[in-house]
């Protein structure tokens, strides 16, 4: 039985689930102070764009896993 796929389908997914969750909150906690203090405004978006981006790169890895696991032959 090939079970490539099924572990591709669960690395991408369950590698997205942090990044997901900590992107969500990231952008949360970010409005949340821009509302606080409009006036660091620019300061907040930097970090939280910055903090998004190394977040999601967990993702990628999880997605180039699964692009591997896909295409490797069994063994």
């Amino acid at each position: 039985m090939d079970l490539q796929p099924l572990a591709a389908g669960l690395a991408i997914g369950l590698g997205a689930i942090g990044p997901g969750l900590g992107i969500g909150i990231a952008v949360s906690k970010a409005m949340e102070a821009i509302g606080r203090n409009p006036d660091a405004t620019g300061e907040i978006r930097s970090a939280m764009i910055l903090g998004a981006a190394l977040a999601e790169a967990v993702a990628i890895y999880a997605l180039l896993i699964a692009i591997i696991l896909v295409f490797i032959k069994a063994a």
